[in-house]
């Protein structure tokens, strides 16, 4: 079961790096069309008008499934920003019973959003709707993309709960960060 689990969080991390390399290779697209666009301007061409349409919107959707497909993968390498003052000023039982009740917390308030944005994409998928933009975007795929990221990372706090109820650390707190960036060598 943990390597299944294990597996599933690294997936949606890779799901939402996929996420930012897609955005970064749209926008790379853009400018080259723009820089194409300019040179063919400057030898007295016509612009040809390469664009990619839409390129804001879909960026803001993609980046919309990064962000939340990335939540259950920085919760358990223990990268969430985190509030522990009261922690680290309790008593060790104390902090622990804490440290649970913001773990259930935080389960029930992701589960609830779930369930919720669940709803918004069927919404959306029964009613056809679509954005705004030059292309019309059915909006159930950034939602699905947002339930599935909050759904995998309502497990991630599930499976975190459920060690912190039987006397284990959770896996934010047993996170060993060999990110140098963060200054840890």
């Amino acid at each position: 079961m943990r390597k299944t689990l294990n597996a599933l969080y690294q997936a949606s991390t890779v799901l939402a790096a996929c996420c930012l390399v897609v955005i970064a290779s749209l926008v790379v697209l853009q400018v080259l069309g723009r820089l194409l666009d300019g040179a063919r301007n400057l030898l007295g061409f016509e612009p040809i008008g390469l664009l990619v349409p839409s390129l804001a919107e879909i960026a803001g959707f993609l980046l919309v499934g990064a962000s939340f497909l990335a939540l259950a993968g920085t919760l358990r390498n223990g990268d969430h920003i985190r509030v522990s003052i009261l922690l680290q000023a309790a008593p060790p039982f104390a902090a622990r019973v804490l440290n649970t009740w913001a773990v259930a917390v935080a389960f029930s308030l992701a589960a609830f959003f779930t369930w919720h944005a669940g709803w918004l994409a069927f919404d959306s998928y029964s009613y056809n709707e679509v954005s705004f933009g030059i292309i019309p975007i059915p909006l159930v795929f950034p939602q699905a993309l947002m339930t599935l990221g909050l759904l995998v990372f309502a497990i991630a706090l599930l499976d975190d709960l459920l060690h912190a109820l039987t006397g284990h650390a959770p896996s934010f707190e047993t996170a060993v960060s060999d990110d140098l960036i963060e200054g840890k060598e």
